[in-house]
């Protein structure tokens, strides 16, 4: 009984880690190349695929695993939470930008969806 919990929890947690991690990937796979305008867009977009390959590692399992304890559904929402979580660090220290209140608004009803996804009533 033990071991199985033991099983339960870090299925329950690896997800999220994974996912992490995989959005990092993903993030600078999509985004990264907005701080270098000037390489050609075949350059960019090979260099993109050879970042989300690393995404994918990540991303592939979290789902595969996940999915022992989590819907797709609840899978889904979480890795979309998780993304703008990324993005807004990101957005912040890498590009530089503000996020502005109606883009915290936006996220927030992400969040909120988050909490429907994984409502059990």
């Amino acid at each position: 009984m033990k071991i199985f919990l033991g099983f339960l929890a870090i299925a329950a947690i690896a997800p999220i880690v994974l996912l992490s991690i995989s959005n990092v990937f993903m993030t600078f796979a999509w985004y990264g190349q907005l701080k270098f305008p000037n390489p050609p867009l075949w350059i960019v977009v090979l260099a993109s695929w050879g970042i989300a390959f690393f995404e994918y590692c990540f991303a592939v399992p979290a789902n595969r695993i996940g999915h022992t304890v989590y819907s797709a559904a609840q899978l889904k929402t979480m890795q979309e939470i998780i993304t703008l979580v990324v993005f807004g660090v990101f957005s912040v220290a890498y590009l530089g930008e503000a996020i502005r209140w109606n883009q915290m608004a936006a996220f927030g009803c992400l969040v909120l969806a988050g909490f429907f996804a994984f409502y059990k009533g």
